[in-house]
């Protein structure tokens, strides 16, 4: 019998379906269309990314030294009433303001009394009246028994507290009423010697506003110009410190929940002897802080106070609980003491 030496074609296997190899060329070629086109999307992310940090970086420069965060206080009232006169009550409110940083907008009429009244009141309108430029306090403190003895403190002499001569771009001034031609802006008093300031807008007369002084001032006119800027400008765009504002909270859960910001406090921090070590401790980066006093009897006595809040343990209301005086020899803390810390 005689061979063949051509090769024989292999027979498929039980079960071995037929390879469709169009089909798979044409799957092989989208996956390697879908790659690409995954590349280039990667590219253009990274692309973007790069232009936002560029363009982050050209921010900050036109902001000069602008600083964008802000630092909250958030104190009891109740710290006056360990103070056995009203001399002392209100000494005692100078010593929170000079160290004061930040606290929020101006709400509610305060009708502080007396020794051992409003406390929360008293306090607030003595920080208010200690943070006003001493040029704008008799229009806005008309003598009241809070401010008794206010004029015993030592003055803040922040930034914005402009001597009577003194050249800068921004001033705190008032809105004046006095007459005002079509068209042109309102008369603002910032505290200047000779002229007043003629604004950009027409405003209510009575106001307090921030004033942005043109550079250049016409030297045959007989009033400065400038512009009304939002409070917050001298701090973001001079990164000068402007002051603080004040709010009253009616309850703890109110500090949290009455933020003047649209997102909130994004770093909050209370302070307890119970909690951790303040030296131990280091803060994340944050745009709006808040740090929360408690008084006499502690945070407990406030979330014990709050019908809003159902929880126990003060510390959970918090990201940080700190201890600001570990290691303390005394068995209470005065809060002052502590704010300065």
């Amino acid at each position: 019998m005689s061979t063949s030496n051509t090769p024989k074609k292999p027979l498929p296997c039980q079960g071995e379906s037929h390879v469709n190899w169009k089909k798979r060329k044409a799957e092989l070629k989208e996956a390697h269309k879908q790659k690409k086109h995954a590349k280039i999307v990667k590219r253009l992310e990274k692309e973007k990314q790069k232009e936002e940090a560029q363009k982050e970086m050209s921010e900050q420069k036109q902001s000069k030294n602008g600083r964008q965060y802000t630092v909250s206080v958030a104190l009891p009232g109740s710290v006056l009433d360990n103070a056995q006169s009203a001399e002392l009550r209100t000494y005692l409110a100078g010593q929170i303001a000079r160290p004061a940083s930040s606290f929020v907008s101006v709400e509610g009429e305060f009708k502080g009394v007396g020794k051992k009244g409003q406390a929360c009141i008293q306090l607030a309108r003595i920080l208010q009246y200690l943070e006003c430029p001493q040029y704008l306090r008799k229009w806005f403190f008309p003598k009241h028994q809070d401010l008794q003895y206010a004029g015993l403190l030592n003055p803040l002499d922040s930034p914005h507290h402009m001597r009577i001569d003194e050249e800068s771009e921004y001033r705190e001034g008032i809105v004046l009423d006095r007459p005002i031609k079509q068209g042109k802006g309102s008369f603002v008093n910032c505290g200047m010697r000779r002229f007043d300031v003629r604004i950009d807008k027409q405003l209510q007369s009575g106001l307090r506003v921030t004033v942005q002084l043109n550079k250049t001032q016409s030297e045959e006119s007989k009033v400065y110009k400038g512009v009304v800027v939002a409070p917050h400008v001298p701090r973001t765009e001079g990164g000068l410190y402007w002051g603080y504002t004040v709010r009253l909270a009616s309850c703890l859960s109110a500090v949290f929940t009455e933020s003047p910001y649209k997102d909130g406090y994004d770093l909050t921090v209370g302070t307890s002897e119970r909690g951790s070590s303040l030296d131990q401790t280091s803060l994340t980066p944050f745009k709006h802080l808040l740090v929360v006093f408690g008084g006499l009897q502690g945070l407990e006595a406030s979330l014990d106070a709050d019908q809003n809040l159902d929880v126990t343990d003060p510390s959970v209301l918090f990201d940080l609980y700190l201890n600001t005086c570990p290691s303390q020899g005394s068995r209470t803390i005065r809060t002052e003491a502590s704010d300065r810390r």
